[in-house]
C-alpha cells in the first residue's frame, strides 16, 4: 500500500469514527485507540506535505453536527484538548510553556469529567442557551432540556458578574442515578443502558424535555469563557462561577510545579472512585490567564492546556461472594470474591468494595456480572454492574454486615463517617496483630529481625496481645516458635532493643494514632515536646496546630482518653522508650519567629533554601512556598522572579535579605 493510500484509508477511518462518536454517541474504538490513529496520519502528513487536506481530521475539533436541533455558531470556539498517557508528555509539554512563558508557571488541576461536553450562555445575569460542543465551531441548541438540569442556575447570584459569557462544562449522569435507571429499566422489561456518559449525551437529545427532567442529570462547570471577564487565574475563575451559583467541583487544586501536577493525578487516579461520578483523566492548565493568552492556540487546541487521560484496562466476571475484611483500626473493607479473570496481566480474584454507600449506589449484589477495572490502582475495584446479565427474579440485595467477622460484635458507623468499625479494639485480633504490625514497621520503630508474619505467629501462640509487650519478651519465650533459629531469636531481641532508641516522634506515628501519619506526628512533637503534655491538650490546643483540624485533634483526644492507652504508654516509658524530644533536639530552639509566616525565594549564598527552612521552623516559624495576605517576610535571593517581588510589595510583605534574616535569628 503506497503512503498516499495510508493516509487516506486513515482519514476515511477516523471520519467515522468522528462521526460514531459525536453524532451517534456509539464509539467504537477506546479514547486511546483513536488518539493513536490520529498521531499516526498527524505523523504521515507531517512527513509527506504533499498530500494536505484541509478537511483531514487533524484539522478539526470535532465531528459532524447532528441537525435534530437548531444549529448555533458558538461566540467562541470549543476547542478541545491535547490528551497525553504519560507524565513525560506532560514535562515536555511544560518544557515548551517555559521557552515562552520565562518566569515560573503555575498550574490548575482539575478533574476529566466523563460526560457531555455544553457551553452555557448567560446575559445579564439570567439564563440564555444551551449548546452542545458539535465540531467545536457550531452545535445543537438543547436550552429546553437543560433547563431542567437542576444544577443549572436560571438566575445568578450577586451582581458582580460579567454582562454577557459563556460557561463551559461537561453534564454528566452520577453512578446513583445511572444503577436507579437501569433497575426501573429492567423492572419494565426494557433494555438497560450500556454506560452514563453515553446516557448523559443521549439525553440532551430527546425531544421531550420532561422526559429529560426524569433523568438525575448534573452539570459540573469549569471554563469561563468571554471578554472583560474580571479575573486573572483559572482557579479565580472557578471560584468566582461558583459564588454566581455554578455547580464548579470543589477537586480543583493549583498546582506550583510540575511535580505537584504529578502528585494530584496520582491522588486521583487513587481515590477517583469515590466520586459520584465517573472521571477519565485530569486536566491540567496554566493558571495565570495573560499566560494563556501569550501561548495562543494551535489549529484544534490550546497550548495552554493538557489533558492526562488515566490508563485503565477493564473486564467482566461473576461476583461469587461478598466477604469482609477488619483493618487495624476496626475500619471493615468489604470484599468480592470473584470468578477468576486477566486483569492487567496478573490473575484477578478478588476487588475491593469500598464500603457500604458504594455498593448500595452500584447496586452490587452476590451472583452479579460485574465490571472489574485496574487503572493507576494497585487493588481492582469493581465499577458497575452489568444489569443485561441479572435474573431479576432470583437477584436479592446485598444487606450489609451488621457484627465483626472475627469477634462477633455489633458495628458501628459515625455520623459522617465512610465505613464500619468494629469498636471491640482490645479483643478483636485482626485489629491487635495490625496494630503491633504498624508499631514495628519501617517508618515507626523499624525492629530489625522481626516482620508481619512473626507478629501475628506471636499473637496466635499468646506471646503477645499488645505492642508494650515486645519489649518483655525474651530469646527463650521465641525459640519454640516455627522456623525460629537461635541466631534469628537473638536478632529480633536484639532489634527491639535497639528501637528503644527511636526518636519521639516516630514512637508517636507508631503508636496508631487514627489521622496521624508521619507529618501529623512531626507537627505534634514539635508543638507539644513530650507525650505528658500532648496527652493533656485539649480540643483548641491542638487545632491551633498548624494543619491539624478538628478531625485529627478528636482522634488524639480519644487516643489519650481511653484507659488502655494510658497503660500501654506508661508501660513503653518504663522500658525506656522516648516520649519526649531529646536535649540534642530541645537544643538552640527558641521562639523568635513563632506567629510568623515566611516565604523563601531565589538563590543563597551563605546557606542553602533547606538550611533557611530548618532555621525558620527551629525558631518557631512558618515557612510556605506562596505569598499571600498572611507573609509576614519574604527572604529575597538572587534570580527572584519579578512577579513574586510585585506581588510581594503590593500586598506590603517585608521583603529581607539573607545577611538580614540569618542576624534577625542570630546565626
Amino acid at each position: 500500500m503506497s503512503t498516499q493510500d495510508q493516509i487516506e484509508n486513515l482519514r476515511q477511518e477516523l471520519h467515522q469514527h468522528n462521526y460514531n462518536y459525536y453524532v451517534l454517541d456509539a464509539p467504537e474504538i477506546s479514547d486511546y485507540d483513536f488518539d493513536m490513529k490520529l498521531n499516526a496520519l498527524q505523523e504521515l502528513e507531517k512527513a509527506h506535505p504533499e498530500y494536505k487536506d484541509p478537511n483531514s481530521p487533524t484539522m478539526r475539533v470535532g465531528g459532524e453536527v447532528t441537525k435534530n436541533f437548531t444549529t448555533v455558531v458558538h461566540d467562541f470556539p470549543m476547542y478541545s484538548l491535547s490528551n497525553s498517557y504519560s507524565k513525560e508528555d506532560l514535562q515536555e509539554w511544560e518544557t515548551r510553556i517555559q521557552k515562552i512563558i520565562e518566569e515560573p508557571v503555575e498550574f490548575t488541576c482539575e478533574l476529566k469529567y466523563d460526560g457531555a461536553s455544553i457551553s452555557l450562555t448567560y446575559e445579564d445575569g439570567e439564563f440564555l442557551r444551551a449548546v452542545t460542543r458539535g465540531d467545536g465551531t457550531q452545535g445543537d441548541e438543547v436550552t429546553h432540556n437543560v433547563k431542567t438540569i437542576r444544577s443549572v442556575p436560571l438566575k445568578l447570584k450577586g451582581d458582580n458578574y460579567p454582562g454577557r459569557f459563556d460557561i463551559r462544562g461537561e453534564i454528566v449522569l452520577p453512578y446513583e442515578g445511572f444503577a436507579k435507571l437501569n433497575a426501573e429499566r429492567v423492572e419494565l422489561g426494557e433494555e438497560p443502558y450500556a454506560n452514563p456518559r453515553n446516557t448523559a449525551s443521549g439525553s440532551l437529545k430527546l425531544q421531550d424535555s420532561a422526559e429529560v427532567a426524569k433523568r438525575p442529570l448534573l452539570c459540573l462547570l469549569y471554563n469561563l469563557t468571554g471578554d472583560n471577564l474580571g479575573v486573572s487565574t483559572q482557579m479565580e475563575s472557578l471560584n468566582k462561577s461558583r459564588e454566581w451559583g455554578f455547580n464548579v467541583p470543589k477537586e480543583a487544586q493549583v498546582a506550583k510545579s510540575i511535580d505537584e501536577v504529578f502528585a494530584y493525578i496520582n491522588y486521583w487516579d487513587e481515590h477517583r472512585r469515590d466520586l459520584p461520578y465517573e472521571t477519565d483523566g485530569v486536566v491540567v492548565k496554566v493558571n495565570n490567564l495573560q499566560h494563556q493568552e501569550e501561548l495562543g492556540y494551535t489549529a484544534k487546541s490550546p497550548r495552554w492546556a493538557m489533558a492526562y487521560k488515566f490508563k485503565a484496562e477493564q473486564v467482566s466476571t461473576t461476583l461469587n461472594e461478598i466477604t469482609y475484611q477488619v483493618g487495624r483500626t476496626g475500619a471493615i473493607t468489604p470484599v468480592a470474591n470473584l470468578d477468576p479473570v486477566q486483569l492487567a496481566g496478573t490473575t484477578v480474584k478478588r476487588a475491593s468494595l469500598h464500603n457500604a454507600d458504594q455498593i448500595e449506589k452500584l447496586d452490587i449484589r452476590e451472583g452479579d456480572v460485574v465490571f472489574v477495572e485496574k487503572g493507576g490502582e494497585i487493588i481492582p475495584k469493581i465499577i458497575g454492574v452489568d444489569f443485561k446479565e441479572r435474573d431479576p427474579e432470583s437477584s436479592e440485595p446485598t444487606v450489609y454486615l451488621k457484627e465483626c467477622p472475627e469477634c462477633e460484635t455489633p458495628l458501628e458507623r459515625k455520623e459522617g463517617e465512610a465505613l464500619h468499625f468494629c469498636p471491640n479494639t482490645e479483643g478483636c485480633p485482626p485489629q491487635i496483630i495490625g496494630r503491633i504490625q504498624h508499631f514495628i514497621s519501617r517508618k515507626a520503630m523499624d525492629i530489625e529481625g522481626l516482620g508481619g508474619e512473626t507478629v501475628a505467629l506471636l499473637v496466635r501462640e499468646n506471646l503477645i496481645e499488645d505492642y508494650a509487650d515486645l519489649y518483655t519478651l525474651s530469646k527463650e519465650d521465641i525459640l519454640p516458635l516455627e522456623r525460629m533459629a537461635e541466631k534469628s531469636a537473638e536478632n529480633l531481641i536484639k532489634g527491639v532493643e535497639a528501637s528503644k532508641d527511636i526518636p519521639f516522634e516516630r514512637v508517636l506515628y507508631g503508636l496508631g494514632i487514627r489521622f496521624v501519619g508521619e507529618t501529623v506526628a512531626k507537627k505534634l512533637v514539635k508543638a507539644f515536646k513530650s507525650i505528658d503534655v500532648l496527652a493533656f491538650a485539649s480540643l483548641e490546643n491542638l487545632v491551633a496546630v498548624d494543619e491539624i483540624g478538628e478531625r485529627i485533634a478528636q482522634s488524639v483526644v480519644d487516643f489519650f482518653n481511653d484507659d488502655a492507652n494510658k497503660f500501654r504508654i506508661d508501660r513503653l516509658r518504663s522500658y525506656g522508650l522516648n516520649l519526649e524530644i531529646s536535649e540534642e533536639e530541645l537544643e538552640g530552639q527558641s521562639s523568635k519567629l513563632i506567629d510568623l509566616t515566611l516565604v523563601i525565594s531565589g538563590v543563597f549564598q551563605k546557606v542553602s533554601r533547606k538550611e533557611l527552612q530548618d532555621l525558620i521552623e527551629k525558631h518557631g516559624g512558618k515557612n510556605t512556598s506562596s505569598i499571600s495576605k498572611k507573609t509576614d517576610y519574604l527572604i529575597a535571593g538572587e534570580n527572584m522572579g519579578p512577579s513574586k517581588r510585585t506581588k510581594a510589595e503590593n500586598l506590603g510583605v517585608k521583603i529581607i535579605t539573607e545577611e538580614e534574616f540569618l542576624t534577625m535569628v542570630g546565626e
